[in-house]
């Protein structure tokens, strides 16, 4: 059950995640998307995470998007 549970909002969290690019016309490299990347991962890149790190931190960024359009 848990598994599926965490599938489902997996799920939900992908859909979150393109319809924040749908209402940002998929500019990845304009203002807003690269205030979101400084502010998630800092500005230096030297101290920044892994590729794979930020890959499940947009990941989990999604999903919780997803439980919180869900409560409201």
């Amino acid at each position: 059950m848990v598994i599926m549970a965490r599938l489902m909002e997996t799920i939900g969290g992908c859909w979150e995640l393109f319809r924040l690019g749908m209402k940002t016309r998929w500019r990845l490299r304009g203002p807003y998307w690269r205030w979101r990347y400084e502010t998630a991962f800092g500005a230096d890149p030297a101290r920044r995470p892994t590729k794979w790190s930020q890959w499940r931190s947009v990941i989990e960024y999604g999903r919780w998007v997803h439980r919180m359009r869900r409560r409201s």
